[in-house]
């Protein structure tokens, strides 16, 4: 018999967790206080992101953490997230905005659909590139109670370009 793995299981749960909620802040048993902890992951992530600083991006993520960028593969883990990040923030000063469409926390679990707006300023000089689009983050809770992004896949809401 095959067995499914736990990140399949994990993301099956997401999408069940996300397509479940019925309002823009659903809350479980957890309280306020894990709910409001969580919430303040997103900001965390975003200040860490705009922050173009490789560490702080990435002491946002779990060790086992799951990329999936537009256009890119699937990446798996800090170690296949950092050199991916460093390409990216040494080609651009980037700036995000991510607006919280949904926010679900269930236990060490919260799973978030947002939306977003990025620029990306050419380190090199040129034109700034902008895009919009949407995603899901999927943050968990570490044993000493900080929250972290375990996965994040978004995907662009612009045509895809052929070069």
């Amino acid at each position: 018999m095959r067995r499914f793995a736990p990140s399949a299981f994990v993301s099956a749960a997401a999408v069940f967790m996300v397509g479940c909620a019925t309002s823009s802040d659903r809350r479980t048993n957890d309280g306020a206080s894990s709910a409001s902890m969580a919430h303040a992951a997103h900001e965390a992530y975003v200040n860490a992101i705009n922050s173009n600083n490789l560490d702080a991006v990435l002491a946002m993520l779990t060790d086992d953490v799951v990329f999936m960028a537009p256009h890119e593969p699937r990446l798996v883990g800090k170690a296949a997230v950092r050199p991916w990040a460093e390409g990216y923030l040494g080609a651009f000063r980037i700036h995000w905005e991510k607006t919280t469409l949904e926010f679900v926390v269930s236990g060490e679990w919260a799973f978030e659909q947002y939306a977003y707006k990025c620029t990306d300023t050419p380190r090199s000089g040129g034109p700034a590139v902008h895009d919009s689009g949407k995603g899901i983050n999927i943050y968990h809770r570490d044993p000493d109670g900080t929250w972290r992004v375990a996965r994040d896949a978004w995907s662009s809401d612009l045509p895809a370009t052929t070069k």
